[in-house]
C-alpha cells in the first residue's frame, strides 16, 4: 500500500513540476496573498482580536496557502486525471480508490506542510511575530485543514466537467472562506451575530485552531474544542460526498 501510494505521489509530483501554472499557484501565490491580507488588515481595527496586522496576515496566510496549494491544485488534478482516463486505468490495477486519491494528493500535502512551517518560521525569525503559543493546536489545524481540503477537492471535482471550469467551481469555497472564515477579517472584529454564522463555515474551525495555536488567546478549551468539532464535521461530510458522488470516468 505504501509503495503504491509513493509511486502515485512521485508521478503526480512530476506532473506538478511540469505544470507551470499549478507550480506558480502552489509556490508563489501564497506569498502574494499574504501581502494582500497584510494591506487589507491595515484598515481593520484588530485591538479586540489581540493581534497586529502582520500576525493576522501571517496566520490567515497559512490557511489561504492550504486553499491554494491543496484545494485549488487538487480539483484541477483530479479532473485532469479523470478526463485523461488515468483514474479509470488505475482502478483496474491493485490500488484501491483511497490509495489513488491519497497518492494523487501526496505532493500537495507535503508542499502544504513545508510551506506552513516556512510561513511560521519566517514570521518568528524575520518578522518579529511571536512564537507559537500552542504548537499542538497549530499542527492540528494544519493537518485537519489538509485532510478536509483533500476531501472537498474530490467533492468539487465530482461536479467539475473540465479543468478550465475548475476555476469556476472552486470559486465559491475560495470566496466564502476568504471573506467569512476570518482570513481577511478576524471573526473577533465582526458583529456577534454575523461571527456566530461565520463560525459554521468549512474553514472557520481550521482558522480558529491555526490562529489560536500560533497567537494564543481565544476563548479557551471550549472554543478550541468547538472549532475542532466544526472542522471534523465538515471533513466527515466531505468524505461522504466523495464516496457517494466522485466520478472516475469522464463526464459526457
Amino acid at each position: 500500500m505504501t509503495a503504491r501510494m509513493g509511486a502515485l505521489g512521485r508521478a503526480e509530483l512530476t506532473l506538478l513540476v511540469r505544470n507551470r501554472y499549478a507550480l506558480f499557484t502552489a509556490l508563489l501565490m501564497p506569498v502574494l496573498m499574504v501581502g494582500v491580507l497584510r494591506s487589507s488588515l491595515d484598515r481593520v481595527g484588530l485591538d479586540r482580536a489581540g493581534m497586529n496586522a502582520m500576525e493576522a496576515a501571517l496566520s490567515g496566510g497559512v490557511v489561504m496557502m492550504l486553499i491554494l496549494v491543496v484545494y485549488l491544485n487538487l480539483v484541477s488534478a483530479y479532473v485532469a486525471r479523470r478526463e485523461e482516463l488515468v483514474l479509470k486505468r488505475l482502478r483496474t490495477g491493485e490500488a484501491s480508490d483511497r490509495e489513488i486519491l491519497t497518492g494523487t494528493a501526496l505532493p500537495a500535502t507535503v508542499l502544504a506542510v513545508a510551506q506552513s512551517a516556512l510561513i511560521v518560521g519566517a514570521g518568528v525569525v524575520l518578522l518579529d511575530v511571536r512564537a507559537p503559543a500552542r504548537p499542538e493546536l497549530l499542527v492540528a489545524g494544519v493537518l485537519v485543514g489538509i485532510v478536509m481540503l483533500i476531501a472537498l477537492a474530490g467533492a468539487t471535482a465530482a461536479i467539475t466537467r473540465t479543468v478550465e471550469s475548475a476555476q469556476i467551481t472552486t470559486m465559491p469555497l475560495f470566496l466564502v472562506s476568504a471573506m467569512g472564515s476570518g482570513l481577511f477579517v478576524p471573526l473577533e472584529v465582526l458583529p456577534e451575530r454575523l461571527a456566530s454564522v461565520c463560525e459554521l463555515l468549512p474553514l472557520s474551525g481550521v482558522m480558529t485552531l491555526v490562529r489560536t495555536g500560533w497567537l494564543g488567546g481565544g476563548g479557551g478549551a471550549g472554543e478550541s474544542a468547538g472549532a475542532a468539532l466544526t472542522a471534523l464535521a465538515w471533513t466527515v461530510i466531505s468524505v461522504f460526498a466523495v464516496q457517494r458522488w466522485f466520478r472516475w470516468e469522464p463526464r459526457r
